[in-house]
């Protein structure tokens, strides 16, 4: 009869551990989607030539909240995400375009309760990397050094193509991996007005998903539907290079099906928070930028800090 116990418990506590990684599971792969970016002054326009190499880190602390029918309550995370990146800017059809590389290493720490039963997780790996290219369509043509010194920024126009790419650790047998992997794309529209000292951004775009075939354990399907998202910050130029802004975002979908099944696990949410760039010299730059959920649904309602360093040149003309 004891035995019999010490089993039924240790089988209730494998299920619990289990509800709690799927829960888990897609929170990761709804944050692995960046629908919470918050990016101000993402189609500022640039000298053609122009380079960045870019360190940044990401922690995020806060609560999961999940689909009410899942047994699991005061469920937490922390997320911590440095990052590589690469910029270099040039022309296209005489307008001016640049191209953004990331690479992220993730590490995160979830813990909850599933009736009762106390449970908790640890990931950490290469996780999955971003191409963005983007191309301003009105307000500013490609410009060398000389003519951008003269360029007085006003409205601008342009469009973008993100694409998240399955570079990311993924193993079929585990279920919480640092890669989704999976394609995701983002097409998007982005409008600039300036003022002075002051500008407004206002962006509108849709996250785009290809099927996971390999899901945990490895055989099933899993599917997730488009996540519209909007975002707009409000800006002011303190000094050329030194800004800060008002940031906010909204974004709504990407339920989930698996093996045909619909979820009830779609986003409704947004993020209000506020960034800060510093110029140090003529080459590098600091930025640090902190958001909190406004309005959470299902997901992660996170207290987010980032804090970047930014070193910057120009390329000389062939």
């Amino acid at each position: 009869m004891v035995t019999d116990a010490r089993n039924l418990n240790k089988n209730k506590s494998a299920r619990f551990g289990q509800l709690l990684r799927l829960a888990v599971a897609g929170a990761i792969l709804s944050f692995s989607a960046s629908a919470q970016d918050l990016t101000p002054r993402a189609y500022l326009i640039t000298p053609k030539g122009s380079n960045a190499v870019v360190l940044s880190y990401i922690y995020n602390t806060g609560g999961i909240l999940l689909d009410p029918t899942i047994p699991i309550t005061d469920l937490k995370a922390q997320l911590q995400v440095p990052i590589f990146s690469v910029y270099h800017s040039f022309g296209v059809f005489g307008r001016s375009a640049n191209i953004a590389i990331s690479l992220p290493y993730g590490y995160g720490h979830f813990e909850g309760s599933v009736i009762g039963s106390q449970t908790r997780i640890a990931r950490s790996g290469l996780a999955d990397g971003r191409v963005r290219f983007s191309m301003n369509l009105r307000g500013g043509p490609a410009m060398g050094l000389g003519e951008f010194v003269r360029y007085r920024e006003r409205t601008v126009i342009g469009a973008s193509l993100t694409a998240m790419v399955p570079t990311g650790q993924y193993d079929p047998a585990r279920l919480i991996n640092p890669g989704a992997n999976r394609w995701a794309f983002k097409p998007e529209l982005g409008i600039t007005r300036r003022w002075g000292r002051w500008a407004i951004d206002g962006y509108g775009g849709a996250w785009l998903f290809t099927t996971n075939p390999q899901f945990y354990p490895g055989t099933s399907v899993r599917k997730q539907n488009p996540i519209a998202s909007m975002e707009f910050h409000v800006g002011y130029y303190v000094r050329p290079k030194m800004w800060m802004s008002f940031d906010s975002n909204f974004w709504s979908g990407g339920s989930t099906v698996m093996n045909g099944v619909a979820n009830s696990d779609g986003a409704r949410n947004s993020r209000l928070g506020g960034t800060i760039a510093i110029p140090i010299d003529r080459h590098q730059s600091f930025k640090f930028s902190a958001s909190r959920g406004a309005i959470v649904r299902i997901g992660g309602n996170f207290t987010s800090i980032t804090a970047g360093w930014q070193y910057s040149w120009l390329s000389m003309p062939r």
